[in-house]
């Protein structure tokens, strides 16, 4: 079945709300455990100017959500940052990379942004090589970055810079 990546629309949160609800979601991101529906309603209701966020959708069920920042102060409108999620039972079909593809185009052919960051987990090697596969290099680590399921992490500083 075919995978369609958009942009979220209202009627799409709570579905995001349940992504991120999925163990493999909330530890590999920034993300708690149980999230509640206020909370993303909070938070995708009404987007910053610069913030975008898109979703991949299959048979009408979200299966992964990607939120990307562009930087707003005037010396690095060039830059962007993102995270991203795919749903607990439809990772390693390739919907990350979909998701990846749309906002890298989206990103350097139309809003002029010449730099993508990102930061993620050291021992998360799947999402490292998808975003070395499109481009992303490592550049640096951060030690004891955040605090997941009982412990530190640390997470590479992952960057692509359009050439």
């Amino acid at each position: 079945m075919e995978v369609i990546v958009r942009h979220l629309e209202s009627k799409d949160i709570e579905q995001v709300k349940n992504l991120y609800a999925g163990k493999n979601a909330y530890s590999g991101t920034l993300q708690l455990p149980l999230p509640s529906l206020d909370a993303w309603n909070k938070r995708l209701s009404d987007l910053p100017s610069g913030v975008h966020s898109l979703v991949a959708e299959k048979e009408g069920v979200i299966v992964g959500q990607l939120g990307f920042e562009v930087c707003q102060n005037a010396r690095r409108r060039h830059v962007a940052s993102f995270g991203m999620a795919v749903h607990d039972d439809y990772q390693k079909q390739g919907i990350g990379s979909q998701l990846l593809s749309e906002i890298i185009d989206l990103a350097e052919n139309w809003l002029n942004v010449q730099r993508i960051e990102l930061t993620v987990y050291t021992d998360n090697h799947s999402a490292i090589a998808l975003y070395e596969k499109h481009g992303f290099m490592i550049e640096g680590e951060s030690v004891n970055y955040a605090f997941r399921n009982g412990c530190y992490v640390n997470v590479y500083q992952m960057a692509r810079v359009k050439k």
